[in-house]
């Protein structure tokens, strides 16, 4: 049973003709995308989808759907994946380096549902490191106030290239641990008042609904 394909696909039923739709990044969001795809082939529905990066851009257009931007266009709903998301709907994001335009794009959105597995709901957020998007000169300064906040942060270094993750944006994560998060609110406004900062992967306040993929089917919050 695959239970990110069982969300994605769930979302995708919520969709409506003519919707304008944020398109998530990573692996569960792989599986919504695929289905609004399969309902433009099956049913003609017309709708537009505005990427979160370049990995939703092509999958998007892999499925032929339509591509707009925020200039362009207002968005109807917001389908996003996430690392982590609690009982209060407060998320970890970014574990695809992708958080910045995920959370310009999900904030901006009429409706924000979130699709995850049931391995990604937890009681509290934090055990996943917290994702900073960092002005790549700003890398020692950031990641030495981050060790007076408590946290454990290290650069995110690349898998199939030499160096460290570069996002879609030019710059470098940092993946910040911090051995408890209190507030996920105040977190998430503390971090982004760090100079050099451009986003962090907390999001808080935003979620409409969560959509779980578990054993027993799906689960909806």
């Amino acid at each position: 049973m695959n239970l990110k394909k069982n969300a994605g696909y769930k979302a995708a039923e919520y969709v409506k003709d003519g919707d304008v739709l944020g398109l998530g990044t990573g692996s569960t969001t792989h599986y919504f995308i695929e289905a609004v795809g399969k309902r433009i082939q099956e049913e003609g529905i017309n709708v537009k989808g505005i990427p979160t990066s370049f990995q939703s851009l092509l999958l998007a257009k892999e499925w032929n759907i339509p591509i707009t931007s925020l200039e362009e266009n207002d968005i109807d709903l917001a389908v996003d994946g996430a690392d982590e998301v609690d009982e209060e709907f407060n998320l970890i994001k970014g574990g695809g380096a992708a958080h910045t335009k995920e959370k310009i794009v999900d904030d901006a959105a009429k409706k924000f549902y979130v699709i995850v597995d049931e391995s990604k709901y937890v009681e509290n957020i934090g055990a996943f490191p917290v994702p900073v998007e960092v002005i790549p000169e700003s890398s020692r300064t950031v990641i030495q106030t981050l060790e007076d906040m408590g946290a454990t942060p290290e650069i995110r270094m690349a898998e199939h290239k030499d160096g460290p993750v570069i996002t879609d944006n030019g710059n470098f994560v940092i993946d910040a641990k911090f051995e408890k998060i209190e507030s996920p609110a105040h977190l998430e406004i503390d971090l982004n008042t760090i100079p050099g900062v451009v986003e962090n992967g907390i999001f808080s306040s935003m979620v409409d609904k969560v959509i779980i993929g578990t054993k027993d089917g799906i689960k909806e919050l």
